[in-house]
């Protein structure tokens, strides 16, 4: 047996792939909740309800899929050009360390910005310390050849580690009473709420905005071609004279840029300040929902609602039925193994030799 590329994706194909991957991942996450004892239909209802069935659900839902969309899009900017960027995690926390570091000047210190101007000096801080941080690897890459997917990741460790150091000792609020948590932001740099009396914030718009950007640059911009043709063949796009090392390296910056902005968006929109537990897994998460979108920029808003939907709803429904949230990793691991074999369907065929 062998794959054999076909021609091109019919149309037909392309919308049956991703549901048989859906039905697929409903099947297989019913036969673990059946085996947890409970019932099937109503577990399905209660983590669709809880995830898109009331204003509150689609506010909470909403609130913790603009960070996802943000680390998805790092995620998904950085594999176009086949550089595996495995530290949006640490991005994440440099960008909330770098705009706290910013916007949590307070009087006293000496030195006063107004609001209009420490706002997008906060944003350009976590941008810059996301876009360093990846960076790095970026010209360890380039260089000397070193792998990206290790040196990414392991730096997620060594992040982590600083700003353990750094709320623990200069940037440790005084007024926590001993808890490892950072100064405060500004009340005038937090970001406004979208709908009252919930946590949707203005964070959203900047998320979305990003994406529609991100999907421009990709599909219509002559920098998106050379990126797509880098992540496509290396070798044959540099003989076809596009500047690869260049290429790789902006996108790098750009990758790291949009995961340090999810931290600062996370702090000014949520949080208010930097804590270690900030963060559950938003980084990583973000490379699940780029491979769900498959790599569209604008794919990565659905699938970053989808995945937040059901982690949402999963938390309502383990009260419910007792069946313990895991199931909800379960389902977005099902979806993400199920969508790459549907894409691999899509795009070949078995041949019996």
């Amino acid at each position: 047996m062998r794959l054999e590329a076909r021609g091109a994706v019919s149309p037909a194909m392309a919308v049956v792939a991703p549901l048989a991957a859906v039905a697929f991942t409903l099947v297989v996450a019913a036969l673990f909740v059946a085996w947890a004892g409970a019932p099937v239909g109503r577990t399905y209802a209660l983590i669709f309800e809880g995830g898109f069935g009331s204003r509150f659900a689609w506010s909470e839902t909403l609130t913790r899929a603009t960070p996802l969309v943000l680390t998805g899009l790092a995620a998904a900017i950085a594999f176009r050009a086949r550089l595996y960027n495995i530290g949006a995690e640490g991005q994440l926390y440099a960008g909330a360390l770098a705009a706290v570091a910013v916007g949590g000047l307070h009087g006293g210190t000496g030195f006063e910005l107004p609001p209009a101007v420490l706002f997008p000096a906060m944003l350009a801080a976590a941008a810059l310390a996301g876009a360093v941080l990846m960076a790095l690897p970026a010209i360890a890459k380039t260089r000397f050849g070193v792998d990206e997917v290790v040196t990414t990741l392991l730096l997620n460790f060594i992040v982590l580690l600083v700003v353990s150091m750094m709320l623990d000792g200069p940037m440790k609020d005084p007024t926590a009473m001993g808890w490892p948590q950072s100064v405060a932001l500004q009340d005038e740099l937090q970001l406004s709420k979208l709908v009252e009396r919930t946590r949707v914030h203005t964070g959203l718009l900047i998320a979305l905005a990003l994406a529609g950007l991100a999907w421009g640059v990709l599909r219509l911009t002559t920098f998106g071609f050379e990126v797509r043709a880098v992540g496509a063949n290396a070798r044959a796009a540099r003989f076809a004279g596009v500047p690869v090392t260049r290429t790789i390296l902006a996108v790098a910056l750009a990758s790291g840029a949009v995961a340090g902005l999810a931290g600062a968006i996370e702090v000014a929109g949520r949080t208010g300040y930097v804590t270690l537990d900030m963060s559950p897994g938003y980084g990583y998460t973000g490379i699940v929902i780029a491979m769900l979108a498959g790599l569209n920029p604008l794919g990565v808003v659905a699938a970053a609602v989808f995945v937040a939907g059901v982690l949402v709803g999963a938390d309502s429904m383990s009260r419910a039925v007792a069946v313990p949230t895991y199931v909800a990793d379960l389902i977005v691991a099902v979806a993400l193994l199920s969508m790459l074999v549907a894409t691999v369907a899509a795009r070949y065929r078995l041949r019996l030799r």
